[in-house]
């Protein structure tokens, strides 16, 4: 299970990559890893590029790459495949400085066959919308798989999930007849914080009573004083009208007695 703590505007901890790798870390928010052009699979000797963005200052990041057999390669960034082959440069794709500070990770496939899925390189915000394209070199009809599962079927070739959601996230691969069927992607969709307003509602509610209290304090004051003044004269009259009563009973025992 992966232990985190905050370390300024860095996340610390373990973390498991969707091929199943651990690599210790610290994951900056503000920096991630782009391809160029911005999908995740290519077909063998196509041209692609991965760079590291996010900040001005991009000195001391470099594009690491760990392959299929396991083998990790650091590079300068950008780093720009002219040819694209399996063995060598599918695999996944990080950045990192030598502070030991990283991006989140990335899975490029290059493959041999026929049909690959264009998909969006990086995370999908919760309500927009993403577009699923499968490439083929003999185009026909087309299936798209989430998870293993049937979910779009057709002549045209692509398919786009409107108004996405974190259920939405998953393993995409599309087929087509009569040509193969491209390898998986990981689609990621990242969960919309909540809006502005309902963040700031419980400070704004502490300040509306902070600001009635100030207003009221003078009147809820004046009301205790006053209240305090009439019980004191009630507690004053009761007594003077009981030392009256105590009085007149003395006069008329005194002239019973005469």
């Amino acid at each position: 299970m992966a232990m985190k703590q905050q370390v300024g505007s860095l996340s610390a901890g373990i973390k498991l990559t969707h091929s199943g790798t651990l690599k210790s870390c610290f994951v900056s928010p503000l920096v991630f890893v782009s391809v160029s052009p911005r999908q995740l699979q290519f077909f063998k000797y196509d041209h692609f590029c991965v760079s590291c963005e996010g900040e001005k200052d991009m000195d001391g990041w470099r594009v690491i790459q760990r392959r299929r057999d396991g083998k990790v390669h650091q590079h300068m960034t950008p780093l720009c495949v002219s040819a694209a082959f399996p063995e060598t440069h599918s695999g996944t794709y990080w950045c990192e400085t030598g502070l030991g500070a990283n991006s989140s990770d990335i899975i490029i496939n290059i493959t041999t066959g026929s049909v690959i899925l264009e998909s969006p390189a990086v995370p999908v915000t919760e309500g927009d919308s993403a577009t699923l394209i499968c490439r083929s070199k003999s185009p026909g009809m087309t299936e798209f798989y989430k998870n293993d599962v049937l979910i779009n079927n057709g002549i045209e070739g692509s398919m786009t999930l409107l108004d996405v959601s974190v259920s939405d996230q998953g393993r995409y691969r599309c087929k087509v007849r009569r040509s193969g069927e491209s390898p998986e992607s990981w689609l990621t969709v990242r969960a919309l914080s909540p809006p502005h307003q309902e963040q700031s509602a419980p400070l704004l509610s502490v300040f509306t009573l902070v600001r009635l209290l100030i207003v009221g304090a003078p009147y809820l004051l004046s009301t205790i004083i006053l209240g305090l003044i009439y019980q004191d004269r009630r507690s004053e009259r009761r007594a003077l009208q009981a030392s009256w009563a105590r009085g007149a009973r003395r006069k008329v025992t005194m002239q019973i007695i005469t």
